[in-house]
């Protein structure tokens, strides 16, 4: 827990640090807007996903941790945002009835499809992200970040609650009891 504290502040600081040393003029180009949108719109979806399975689950991890990154992800977003004269949107996907619905029968499903949901921000990221703010090292540097959280972090929790058969129990700041079977392939209520 520390380690995801500790990593979503050093993201905060390393965005923080390169909006705030990089000198670049105040406009994007129409593909780098676009990247910057894209990294939000997914970042909303990702953290409204996370939001639905908590809401069918209770706190259980990852989720209930990822979902505080997704959302100092969408912050450091929204401050390159500001940087470049765009608005901040509000995330439209919460309480959205179609990722609710989305919301598997299992706790272990769940992390099966954070796992795919992180594979897939990770090659946005590298595919399509990336190359289209090559000319803003600033927001490269914030993706970087985001796309590491995903690959180094997220990906591997998801992967170690659904592929193991194990969970990390119900958080509530009391350490990290791992207690097996129990709630990760029990249906929902």
């Amino acid at each position: 827990m520390s380690r995801m504290i500790l990593s979503v502040v050093a993201v905060g600081l390393l965005a923080t640090a390169a909006i705030g040393t990089v000198a670049k003029a105040a406009t994007l180009s129409a593909g780098a807007r676009s990247a910057v949108e894209a990294a939000i719109d997914d970042e909303y979806r990702a953290e409204a996903f996370y939001a639905a399975v908590i809401a069918e689950f209770g706190q259980v991890r990852p989720f209930s941790n990822i979902i505080r990154a997704e959302q100092m992800h969408a912050s450091e977003l929204g401050a390159i945002m500001a940087k470049y004269g765009l608005k901040k949107p509000a995330n439209p996907y919460l309480a959205d009835p179609a990722i609710t619905a989305s919301v598997p029968e299992t706790l272990a499903e769940a992390c099966k499809m954070g796992v795919d949901a992180e594979v897939l921000n990770r090659n946005l990221y590298d595919k399509r992200l990336m190359p289209a703010v090559q000319d803003y090292p600033d927001i490269q540097i914030v993706f970087s970040a985001l796309r590491d959280a995903s690959e180094f972090k997220h990906l591997q929790a998801f992967e170690h609650c659904g592929g193991q058969g194990q969970g990390q129990g119900r958080g509530m700041r009391m350490g990290q009891g791992k207690w097996i079977g129990q709630g990760l392939n029990v249906p929902k209520p």
